[in-house]
Formats: structure tokens, sequence, C-alpha cells
């Protein structure tokens, strides 16, 4: 569950004695929940004016235990519900003003196979509610600061076709998740025209089952137009599971 950010930016006080601390020191706690963040992340958000740390007379950056809390919130919301970070700023300056704000439940770490729920229920600052999740979209510095990465590993990813802009502008959320796993690969040096294969698979299985599916989407009966939304989510499951037993099953063969 999402916790209501303690202090504003740059006014919190941290630990029971008011003690500010570096900013290695606020990576180390962090990474207790985010074991991806990195320092250039925590100086993004920053730079977004996400977060407004102490400076010492030399330029040192400190801490407060209300500017840590404030940034392991942004995260979640980042990690768990794939905002834009304008909409965040938006939503930490509504709670500053003690208003009330409605976002939907957590999507992340959701079984690709598992159906969307039309009642799942709202995380609300105040009050409990109820909402249906939305589908959201991030913006490409919002994925290079949420995938660690920068404008040129980007392009290149692009141009291979790895990943690409929605036609409204902007990314899918699971394009963080597609962006993190190709940086990981990059480092045991697996490059993205490594990669071309591997999304041309993906591609074709998408494609496979978007013909079981098409039928049902065109039938005239809305209850059938949503078993095929269902039924393409139970597909898409069983696809991803049947694409890591055979990757495995292929290894273990070969070792």
């Amino acid at each position: 569950m999402l916790r209501t950010p303690t202090g504003g930016a740059g006014n919190g006080t941290a630990g029971s004695a008011g003690r500010l601390v570096s900013i290695g020191t606020v990576l180390t706690t962090l990474r207790d929940e985010f074991p991806e963040v990195t320092i250039s992340k925590i100086r993004f958000l920053e730079a977004e004016g996400l977060v407004e740390p102490t400076r010492t007379p030399s330029g040192y950056r400190k801490f407060s235990a209300g500017d840590v809390e404030r940034l392991a919130h942004i995260l979640r919301l980042q990690r768990d519900h794939y905002l834009p970070l304008k909409v965040i700023r938006d939503q930490l300056d509504a709670l500053a003003r003690g208003e009330q704000i409605r976002i939907p439940a957590p999507t992340a770490h959701r079984d690709p196979g598992d159906a969307a729920d039309p009642g799942s229920p709202a995380v609300v600052y105040g009050e409990v509610g109820r909402e249906r999740p939305t589908a959201a979209r991030i913006g490409r510095a919002e994925l290079l600061a949420a995938a660690d990465v920068d404008e040129v590993q980007l392009l290149e990813w692009e141009s291979y076709g790895l990943l690409a802009e929605a036609p409204g502008g902007g990314f899918d959320a699971e394009a963080v998740t597609v962006a993190r796993l190709v940086a990981d690969l990059g480092r045991f040096g697996l490059e993205p025209r490594h990669l071309r294969a591997m999304k041309a698979a993906a591609d074709r299985e998408a494609g496979l089952v978007e013909q079981v599916v098409a039928p049902l989407r065109r039938h005239r009966n809305p209850q059938t137009r949503a078993h095929a939304e269902a039924t393409l989510k139970e597909l898409a499951g069983l696809s991803v599971r049947l694409h890591e037993a055979l990757v495995q099953t292929a290894l273990g063969v070969r070792l």
C-alpha cells in the first residue's frame, strides 16, 4: 500500500534527532525497496524539482527523512503505477495543499494472464474509493530516468525496433520493463542487433494470439467482445510462460 509522504521537498526531518544524510546514504536506504535506483536517478528527480535537499556551504546535498520518504513515494508511483513525473508532481502539490487524490490500484507484478478487475480498489489519500485502472503513458524523459539509460541508447533501441513511441506520443508503461531488460542484457554483451530475433518472435506470437481473438472482437454481442479481451490476456500469459519454458529447456539440453 502506498504511503503518503510525510514532508514536502526539502523540509522534512531526518531521524529522531533531525540528522541530515548524504546522497550515498539515501541510495543505500532506498535500495532496500528499489534495487535499481541510482544516484543519477536521484539527481534527475532533484533536477525536475520533485525533491529539494539542503545544500552545505561547499555544495554537498543533504537529505532529511522527509526527503527520503518523498523520494520513496515518487519511486513507488513510477514503479507501481507508471505515472509521468508531471502527474506525480501535481499529486504531491495537491497533497501539500491538504487535498485528497485518487489513483488507480497498482498494476505492477500482476500476472500477464490475469484479467483486469473492473472493481479493483483505488488508492485514495484521506478516504477509500474504487475506480478502474487506466492505461498510462510516460514521456521520453521519464522512460530514460526509469530505465537509467541515456538518449543515445534509446535511439539505438528504437532504430532496431525494440521500442517505439505510441501513435499519440509517449511510451506505453510496459516500455519501462523492456528498456530495463534490454539494458540488463547489454551488460552481458548482447547488443540491440542480437535482440531483433527476440522482437520478431514476440511479434509473431502476438500476431498468432490476435488471429485467435479477432473473430470474437468483431462479434456483435458485447459479452463476447469482453470475453475476447479476457482470452487475449490469458493467451498472452500462456505464451510468455511457454516461451520461458522453451528457453530453459533449450539451455538445459545444451548445458
